[in-house]
């Protein structure tokens, strides 16, 4: 059919909508009429009415249409330029000027491109220009990404950025005219997470920044094109259903997975990670910055709901590991990863914008004064918390921006001590001395106790005793659920940090007793031997001087001592312990840790507490020690307790003064003797040498 008859017949189709027209055909016939009219109007004429005709916009309420009316000019752009690269172009001769290069029906690809750009005139939206601009601006971008030699189309492509950086702003004030919500907004973040990449640094300042965030944050979270202020959770817990065997399922046939499966496939959540960056950026840029408290306010709302939604649901209730005791196999294999997918793209799009916002604090002087920063790291710190029980699931550091965001909100909130008094007082557990039952309350503790930790220096003594003390006690004394390990060793953390604080002198003397009981309680079972030496390690220096804890208990680091002395001497197991992450992770290397038993293990905690003892202590436990290292049968393990010993002697660990006294102790007074050769060994050689003279 002549490209005129087709473009008839096509115009016509598109005057009227009906249920059971073919929209795809459409347009795959609009973009092969594109690329073969030979007449500059025509292009013009189809333009306009692809961005007005009834047939695509009558009933349009999502982004399908945008989205593939932005894919034909794309595709007719594209095929332009292959048209051109592979018949136009012969590699022995140099490409023609713009203006005289045949393309298609004739017509040069600058008049074809003017022709087009046309169509978007005062007869349509100005948010449905972009979809004209944009799908050129891809095309060429994606075609030099293939490597296509179009050096002579730069200068086409840099009008194109221009025009495309001016509709989106004349569309941002029309969209904001309109309210700033639907298909006007959301097509403009369409576009932009499209063309974005394809924009230069100089097109990318001209955005109106200030206009563009709060389309693109809306849309994001809250639009039905995004993730809908999280209520695709709430319609979960109504499909939930028991089954034999007293399981939970969740269907893959119910309504509530097919919501969450078509949530994935919109254009917008399945590009979430570009459309984060686009979003991060944009709160780089803005020029008011009270827009972002403005943005992190809605973000705190999002993460809220969201919270909110999932502890009303079933699945909540289960704890992440008993999921294979209590679910239905179809669950754990189809619905529930889907439904994970998604809240794992809530967490990342979330924090990706709010590493933005920490990158603006650092470097904008109006964030960071001291009426702001603290309230935008609180913020920021509540939005983490509610997402936490996504987060968990990762494990630690997995993600490194998230990492840069919550160590820096903590670092800036640390130094105001009223908000940072206030703010973990917020976050307490409304349960304060018993473990919740929900698996959500016990995420949440997890992270309060993680985030405590950080603010023990901070922190006043009465809420170090009162708040911190209080909630890490309960779980140091479940040490036997292993599905509680996290926090039980959250706990820990928690617990060492406050005694370690200084203002807390008195809270380490009280609680020291039941802390260094749960220690030996906990190991080897529940604490591995890197935590164990660890914590007694801190305990020492907590307690040696010159600590504010030793000046009003000097007996305390004497009595650990003798503590660790009698379970080496009379409790502690020679059996090899199981192999730690640590040493897991060693096996396969040249040199990996030998096993060690609960007796070398207390011996070498014994080792390591050395360079904190008063130089009397000191004195009189390095022979102890020597004495000690010979008690254990197994000569490997044997040997890494001398290695060690001398490893505190001389690698600096110890100050000067104690230096000297390890030094005097080696050489003058028969320690070498004593730790290599052994107790006995000495003894022998002394009655020798004494009979011989």
């Amino acid at each position: 059919m002549p490209a005129d008859r087709l473009l008839s017949t096509l115009l016509r189709s598109l005057q009227t909508y009906t249920d059971q027209q073919d929209t795809p055909r459409l347009l795959a016939t609009a973009t092969s009429v594109l690329t073969t009219l030979s007449n500059p109007h025509n292009l013009t004429l189809l333009t306009s009415h692809l961005l007005t005709a009834p047939a695509l916009w009558d009933r349009a309420t999502t982004l399908r249409n945008p989205l593939h009316l932005l894919s034909v000019f794309h595709s007719a752009i594209t095929t332009l330029l292959t048209h051109h690269t592979t018949l136009c172009n012969p590699p022995s001769r140099p490409p023609p000027p713009t203006h005289l290069l045949p393309i298609g029906g004739g017509l040069t690809l600058d008049a074809w491109v003017r022709a087009v750009v046309a169509g978007a005139d005062d007869r349509s939206a100005r948010w449905k220009h972009l979809l004209v601009l944009g799908g050129l601006l891809v095309g060429i971008g994606a075609a030099e990404e293939q490597g296509m030699e179009i050096e002579w189309v730069r200068g086409l492509r840099r009008r194109i950025e221009g025009a495309l950086v001016k509709a989106v702003n004349l569309a941002l004030v029309e969209v904001r005219q309109e309210g700033g919500d639907g298909l006007g907004g959301w097509s403009v973040a369409l576009v932009l997470n499209h063309a974005f990449g394809c924009l230069g640094e100089g097109e990318r300042r001209r955005l109106h920044w200030d206009l563009l965030l709060p389309v693109l944050i809306g849309t994001a979270f809250f639009s039905s094109e995004g993730f809908h202020s999280a209520y695709f959770i709430g319609g979960v817990d109504l499909d939930v259903v028991e089954v034999p065997g007293k399981k939970f399922n969740w269907p893959a046939s119910s309504s509530s997975f097919k919501q969450v499966e078509a949530i994935m496939s919109r254009p917008l959540v399945s590009s979430m990670g570009p459309l984060s960056r686009l979003m991060a950026h944009a709160v780089e840029n803005v020029q008011d910055p009270w827009l972002i408290q403005t943005m992190l306010d809605d973000l705190a709302s999002f993460a809220r709901a969201l919270t909110t939604q999932w502890r009303q649901n079933k699945l909540s209730e289960i704890d992440a590991s008993e999921e294979s005791l209590y679910l239905n196999e179809e669950a754990l294999q189809t619905t529930l990863p889907l439904l994970w997918k998604l809240l794992k793209a809530t967490l990342f799009a979330t924090t990706v914008v709010l590493r933005g916002v920490m990158s603006r604090v650092l470097r904008d002087g109006t964030l960071a004064a001291d009426g702001v920063a603290p309230v935008l790291a609180t913020q920021i710190l509540h939005t983490l918390r509610n997402l936490y029980f996504i987060s968990s699931r990762l494990g630690p550091s997995s993600f490194t921006q998230h990492t840069f965001v919550y160590l820096t909100a903590i670092d800036i909130l640390t130094t105001y001590p009223l908000h940072s008094d206030t703010f973990l007082k917020s976050i307490s557990p409304p349960h304060i001395g018993s473990i919740p039952h929900h698996p959500l309350d016990r995420t949440l503790d997890l992270f309060f106790l993680n985030t405590a930790e950080h603010f023990t220096l901070t922190l006043p003594a009465s809420t170090n005793e009162d708040i911190l003390v209080c909630a890490a006690v309960p779980y140091l004394a479940a040490a036997g659920n292993h599905n509680m390990l996290p926090i039980f060793e959250a706990a820990h953390s928690v617990m060492l940090a406050v005694l370690s604080a200084p203002q807390s002198a008195d809270t380490a003397a009280k609680n020291l007793p039941f802390y260094v009981d749960a220690l030996f309680k906990c190991f080897p079972h529940n604490l591995s031997p890197r935590q164990f030496r660890l914590a007694f390690k801190t305990l020492l220096r907590v307690t040696a001087p010159p600590s504010p804890l030793s000046s009003s208990h000097p007996d305390l680091p004497a009595t650990l001592l003798e503590l660790l002395y009698h379970r080496t001497t009379a409790v502690a197991s020679t059996s090899p312990l199981p192999p730690d992450a640590v040493q897991l992770a060693l096996a396969g290397s040249d040199a990996p840790p030998p096993p060690l038993s609960e007796q070398a293990v207390l011996v070498l905690t014994l080792l390591d507490v050395l360079p904190f003892l008063p130089i009397p202590l000191l004195e009189e436990w390095m022979p102890l020690l020597a004495g000690l290292v010979w008690e254990v049968q197994d000569v490997g393990m044997r040997e890494v307790l001398k290695e060690r010993f001398w490893e505190v002697l001389v690698s600096g660990e110890m100050d000067p003064q104690r230096s000297v006294v390890g030094v005097v102790w080696w050489g003058s007074r028969g320690g070498r003797e004593m730790v290599i050769l052994g107790r006995h060994k000495v003894r022998e050689e002394d009655k020798f040498m004494s009979g011989g003279l």
